[in-house]
């Protein structure tokens, strides 16, 4: 009698080439999926992520019937939806006999620490698979992080080059430069012509899951319509398309970018496919490659986005591994504030966070310089807490996972590890805002003002995060030139930016509006 084993699919993992599927017998084993409300709820993720996840989910549990396989799916309100996974998967072992669980390793530490409890706890093995949605195997960046005292993604990204021969000549790369970062810091000309965003249909069952989290997600953050996303592989594959052929020439010079009322620019969109399992990696990369060999793209564009992909996606993953749980809870520089409510509301004078926080609440969306120039710059300028800031971050966008999120926000935005994966704090005062964007022609501050009630906080803001961390950051030789200009300010100056910081700072400790 053939054994049957029960499959394990979680809501990230839509993709029939996934390990926990592999070598499955469509006859005898039963796949299971669920809607899980401890998964839903632990943190009131953006009502538009949670549409998104549970329709591709939906969506795949239909393909696995269509390709003959034995699902369990379980809705978000189903009477026999149990509420967590665990007590989902003890449910299922109660219907049937089944030899063994499989399962690819989930994208969280807190998930993996419980998995790995099945075993005894269901006394019945558990086979966690190694994550197939990467091209980096699980052990791959703690064997190059091992005796390294700098983990930099650019040497990171250059050995995943090297490996896989994207973009590579030989033992050199295309063009004879690693990195054209250089060529991709244009801010966006007046004028400019941006493609629109790909809109994929809204189909049935969509539409159910729209009204599901009307109804059980009320109070959620964030706006459930228009929804406009891809749910299915095909439709993720036509974002993929419409990326390459209309956007990926110019996304190389302006993916810095930042424009008013202008969200999505020259972006791939495709995030939110590749961490759900929709897309692989090396699809869309050699989509990429392909574009540059046949002229439809320039160099800078194919290798900016091939290092977002294969480099900073990949290193991000690794570093989340090699550091957890420690990276949950570092705060080097003691950040304490709370969130302020305008990353609710979006109510602010300051016009790039009103914008980003406007276009998060509306898209679950923002692109990767508002998330760390301007929302991220704030939260790390202004001291917020790590925690709460993680927490926002992992709450509103739909391709927030923490794998991804953790060391992006962590690590990349405010400094909290002490600079194991930035060299040095990502701090920017109002120009580079107003460099990289046209928001500060419709601000409530003016950007040339460096202190007083009308100067842009950001300015006072940046000098006073300098002020106030001089211990953590004084030897870090990245920062001597920052260093070296504050030491050079007079005490008239420093004071007027400690007396506009602290003015600034009380307002929004008090709920003011600022």
């Amino acid at each position: 009698m053939t054994e049957k084993v029960l499959r394990v699919v979680l809501g990230d993992q839509l993709n029939l080439s996934i390990s926990a599927l592999e070598g499955i017998k469509a006859a005898y084993d039963t796949v299971i999926m669920a809607e899980v409300r401890e998964e839903a709820t632990y943190v009131k993720h953006h009502k538009k992520k949670i549409v998104f996840l549970f329709s591709a989910m939906r969506h795949f549990a239909r393909l696995l019937e269509q390709e003959k396989f034995n699902v369990c799916y379980v809705a978000y309100d189903d009477e026999s939806n149990k509420g967590s996974l665990f007590e989902q998967v003890k449910h299922q072992l109660r219907q049937e006999e089944y030899s063994k669980i499989v399962l690819t390793m989930p994208g969280e530490y807190r998930l993996l620490e419980e998995v790995k409890s099945w075993s005894d706890k269901f006394s019945l093995p558990v086979d966690i698979r190694p994550d197939n949605r990467f091209i980096a195997d699980d052990g791959f960046f703690a064997n190059w992080a091992k005796g390294k005292k700098q983990l930099r993604m650019e040497f990171f990204y250059r050995e995943m080059r090297k490996r896989t021969g994207f973009l590579m000549e030989g033992d050199h790369p295309v063009g004879g430069k690693w990195n054209y970062d250089e060529q991709n810091r244009s801010p966006l000309p007046a004028q400019t012509s941006i493609p629109k965003p790909t809109h994929c249909v809204v189909d049935d069952i969509t539409h159910d899951v729209i009204r599901l989290v009307e109804k059980y997600f009320p109070d959620h953050f964030g706006d459930i319509l228009p929804f406009h996303y891809a749910v299915t592989r095909e439709q993720a594959l036509d974002v993929l398309d419409e990326f390459i052929e209309k956007r990926l020439v110019n996304f190389g010079q302006y993916q810095d970018a930042m424009a008013q009322n202008q969200p999505w620019l020259f972006h791939s969109h495709i995030s939110f496919y590749l961490n759900c399992g929709l897309l692989h990696p090396e699809e869309v990369i050699a989509r990429a490659e392909e574009a540059y060999y046949n002229d439809n793209a320039p160099l800078n564009s194919v290798e900016g986005f091939i290092r977002q992909v294969l480099g900073w996606r990949e290193y991000v993953r690794g570093f989340y591994w090699y550091f957890m749980p420690a990276l949950s809870t570092e705060n080097v520089l003691q950040a304490k504030r709370k969130l302020p409510d305008f990353f609710w509301s979006g109510q602010t004078n300051m016009n790039c966070l009103r914008q980003c926080i406007t276009e998060t609440k509306q898209n679950a969306y923002a692109h990767h310089i508002q998330r760390l120039m301007v929302l991220g710059n704030f939260a790390l300028l202004a001291g917020l807490s790590p925690k709460a800031v993680n927490e926002w971050y992992l709450i509103v966008y739909a391709d927030a996972y923490e794998w991804v999120e953790l060391p992006n926000v962590s690590a990349m935005i405010l400094y909290a590890d002490g600079g194991k994966l930035a060299s040095k704090p990502y701090a920017a005062s109002g120009s580079y805002i107003n460099k990289m964007s046209d928001y500060c022609k419709k601000c409530g501050y003016s950007v040339s003002k460096k202190t007083g009630e009308k100067a842009c906080p950001f300015n006072y803001l940046y000098w006073d995060f300098i002020d106030r961390n001089l211990e953590a950051l004084g030897n870090n030789p990245r920062m001597n030139m920052t260093l070296n200009t504050y030491k050079k300010m007079s005490e008239e100056k420093l004071t007027l930016i400690r007396e506009s910081a602290s003015a600034f700072l009380h307002k929004i400790d008090n709920a003011q509006e600022v």
